[in-house]
């Protein structure tokens, strides 16, 4: 009987047996890298094919790897961008889950973009029972189908450029992230929260604790009660911190109790998967955190950092 054989004895259900696996795997993994926020060419934006995303992420040597292709719908039914081909992205992405087995952790999930429309939310209530994915990131990306990317939220009208006041614009984008907490589709982490901060006309990006403490605190301990994870991302496109949430809000985060963190990079090319680990890592350490929380199909699994 092999080493592996002993670890997972006899399981009769795949669920289990996927997550002995696991566990298998990070006792015997050196590293324990992880990035659970990417996107390669089945995303709108994404620049790589999934196949290279997943040899990059084995090749910098994870032991988790997750991909969560986009998914907004207020954007897809204003005609902002195409649908994901989910038929393609699930079988092809299923397809090489199955290849690294036993080499690296492939988790196959998505990101939704909140919307506050109840139709947005049954569409991705019925993308959830089609498709379950592995894993669900649930972002605020727009506020009443207008993208900060475009920064149109800012304003009051179209070309009108920061007409609202930062306190206003970044007033809405916290209700909106608080609401996105209580959506009715089953998800596990909360993304990149402080999204606004990267694209706001402001010469004063930043949110502090000091201008939104009451905000910022309402949806850190919902986060904890609900037990969801909070993403560090470390796409920050420019930003005024490196990482979001700002390390002024992880610090909050950990002395109001929380515990569950994720890494994520957003990489929608292949340079950029794992980008920021280390300074993450550190970061967090700092902090006083002592594991990152994989999420998978409904388990969370603590990894030692």
């Amino acid at each position: 009987m092999t080493e592996k054989e002993k670890f997972f004895g006899r399981f009769p259900s795949p669920r289990l047996l996927f997550l002995r696996s696991v566990c298998y795997n990070i006792r015997t993994m050196k590293k324990f890298l992880t990035d659970l926020h990417t996107h390669s060419r089945f995303s709108f934006d994404g620049e790589t094919e999934l196949d290279k995303m997943c040899a990059a992420a084995y090749q910098k040597g994870a032991a988790f790897y997750g991909v969560s292709e986009h998914l907004d719908y207020d954007l897809i039914e204003r005609g902002a961008y195409e649908m994901i081909n989910a038929d393609e992205y699930f079988h092809a992405a299923r397809h090489l889950q199955e290849d690294y087995a036993g080499a690296m952790n492939l988790l196959i999930g998505v990101e939704f973009g909140f919307s506050d429309e109840p139709s947005i939310a049954e569409k991705y209530c019925g993308f959830y029972e089609k498709y379950r994915p592995d894993y669900v990131i649930n972002s605020v990306h727009t506020l009443k189908g207008e993208d900060y990317y475009n920064q149109t939220p800012y304003f009051k009208k179209s070309g009108d450029r920061g007409e609202k006041s930062k306190a206003q614009a970044y007033r809405e984008y916290f209700e909106s992230v608080r609401a996105s907490l209580d959506a009715p589709y089953p998800y596990d982490i909360v993304g990149h929260i402080g999204y606004c901060t990267r694209y706001a006309p402001y010469e004063d990006r930043a949110a502090t604790l000091a201008e939104f403490q009451s905000e910022i605190d309402g949806i850190l301990k919902r986060i904890i009660e609900l037990e969801k994870i909070l993403e560090l991302n470390s796409s920050n496109k420019g930003g005024v911190s490196p990482f979001l949430p700002s390390r002024e809000i992880l610090e909050r985060y950990f002395a109001l109790g929380g515990r569950k963190v994720s890494f994520g990079s957003d990489a929608h090319y292949v340079s950029r998967v794992m980008d920021k680990w280390e300074e993450a890592i550190a970061l967090l350490k700092e902090i006083g955190f002592t594991y990152l929380t994989v999420p998978c199909r409904g388990e969370h699994i603590e990894v030692e950092i």
